[in-house]
């Protein structure tokens, strides 16, 4: 019989390459690891790690195990808060993952509410941009996660992005609109909108990856390249030096809600630039209560916006 806990501690040993990296991920001693990994490999009869001096690797047995073990623990994880709610116990756990301008927006209003209603829920929350944060979900590394794709991911956008979530159920929360940022002093400061062209000859401040693809794309549509002198995963970073007079940027209006645009202005960018921002959680979780609790009170914040 494979138990859980060997499952967790090879899915370890495979992450972190060895039985005492493995270990400080699991809380637990070396040792303890490689009686674990005895025991697993007694049960399925067969080696599932090549030792190798301080190497460590997995056997074709081995892989094939750990790419099973992410959907058998949360199958397991929602086996069991499941069926502690039916029992009545009025706790759970849910491990929530988002990128950093949904937890400075959504998430403080969300685990306010949910934890008003559902006292005995913890969350523990986590930073993470799409696509690592979908990564981590599917592992089964987290519960819930927060992530954004733009409007026009279907088109000529990130190729393939439309259906990348379809193993997932996916929860929509709110449309976010990106807004240009320009110095206070700069000539289109005072302006109701502006064309993304129009600064075509400015220096750049780029933020995270995806969204600095999707700023390359933009301008790309719009005739050029955009000369990026800065790039931070900061939003705050960003609004600081565009604000020093450092060059524009473009960010989401989310991002904008959550720091104080000091030495800067927003101006509404046209046409309008869009992206979605949904909560993502794996079929079996989604019927698992406290999952759901966090859900809907995700969405609930999503509507306050």
């Amino acid at each position: 019989m494979i138990e859980a806990r060997h499952l967790r501690a090879l899915r370890a040993v495979a992450t972190t390459g060895s039985f005492s990296a493995a270990g400080r991920e699991l809380g637990c001693t070396q040792p303890a690891v490689s009686q674990q990994m005895k025991a697993l490999e007694t049960s399925v009869g067969t080696p599932l790690l090549v030792r190798s001096g301080r190497e460590m690797r997995l056997t074709e047995a081995g892989e094939a195990l750990v790419r099973h073990a992410s959907g058998i623990l949360a199958g397991l994880t929602a086996a069991e808060e499941e069926v502690a709610a039916i029992a009545g116990l009025r706790a759970g756990r849910v491990r929530l993952v988002s990128f950093p301008s949904g937890s400075s927006t959504l998430v403080p209003t969300a685990l306010a509410a949910l934890r008003a209603a559902h006292p005995g829920t913890r969350v523990f929350l986590e930073e993470a941009e799409p696509p690592r944060s979908v990564d981590l979900l599917r592992a089964g590394d987290c519960d819930v996660a927060l992530a954004f794709r733009y409007a026009d991911a279907a088109g000529a956008g990130e190729a393939g992005e439309a259906g990348e979530w379809d193993d997932l159920v996916v929860r929509p929360l709110l449309t976010d609109r990106l807004v240009a940022l320009v110095p206070e002093r700069h000539r289109l400061a005072g302006a109701r909108s502006v064309a993304i062209g129009e600064l075509a000859a400015e220096p750049w401040i780029a933020g995270c990856p995806r969204c600095r693809g999707q700023l390359v794309e933009v301008c790309e549509g719009a005739g050029f390249t955009p000369r990026i002198d800065f790039a931070t995963d900061d939003y705050p970073a960003v609004v600081g030096l565009v604000g020093a007079g450092l060059g524009v940027a473009v960010l989401p209006q989310l991002a904008i809600e959550s720091v104080r645009p000091r030495g800067a202005r927003t101006v509404a960018l046209e046409p309008a630039v869009r992206r979605e921002i949904v909560a993502l959680t794996l079929p079996d979780l989604a019927h698992v209560p406290a999952v759901a609790a966090t859900l809907e009170q995700l969405a609930r914040a999503a509507r306050r916006q």
